[in-house]
């Protein structure tokens, strides 16, 4: 975690690059442009404060992990690139569904696949970056079998995008000024 390397950029770049383009293309199909802007932006803030904390909390189950400012530094860093992946799994949902506001009416399946897809992209991308070297765990890190990954990570992306979404729904509909935003949504 003290070698930060270009390569590391790759995925957040591209994320970010998808994130842009999706919102754009949501945005022009929304019927609400300013909630959706709001929720997009809620839900940035949201994602990387909740993401930021987690990345704290789990540091120490990291090799050579210590609340270093370089390596409280690290958190954020990697709290953005969550929060883009967040961001990215939301709007390719709300893409997918040709509903920007997909979460106000969510079910239970979609919950489910938005967990799967969050749980394998954390897989992937947990076995890119051990085997790249950009971290590794402590013997404290639970394990999960057979994909040798650590688990806290692999939790925080099947549990923080759903909370996110639905912490930023709240939030926006605690904060509107009793506009009607979410009709015919």
């Amino acid at each position: 975690m003290t070698n930060i390397q270009p390569a590391i950029f790759i995925v957040p770049i591209i994320a970010l690059i998808l994130v842009i383009v999706l919102y754009i293309s949501l945005s022009k199909k929304s019927a609400h442009k300013e909630a959706f802007k709001r929720f997009i932006l809620t839900l940035a803030v949201v994602a990387f404060l909740l993401n930021y904390v987690w990345e704290l909390a789990h540091m120490p189950l990291y090799k050579d992990a210590s609340f270093s400012a370089q390596h409280i530094a690290f958190c954020g860093l990697a709290s953005v690139a969550d929060a883009l992946m967040v961001l990215l799994l939301y709007l390719g949902v709300a893409f997918f569904y040709k509903k920007p506001f997909w979460v106000q009416g969510a079910d239970f399946q979609q919950i489910i696949r938005v967990m799967t897809i969050g749980g394998i992209g954390a897989i992937i991308g947990e076995l890119a970056h051990t085997s790249a070297g950009d971290w590794s765990y402590a013997d404290s890190m639970p394990m999960i079998p057979f994909v040798h990954v650590g688990l806290t990570p692999i939790l925080q992306f099947l549990i923080l995008p759903t909370l996110t979404y639905f912490l930023s729904l709240y939030f926006l509909k605690k904060t509107s000024k009793k506009e009607v935003l979410f009709i015919s949504i």
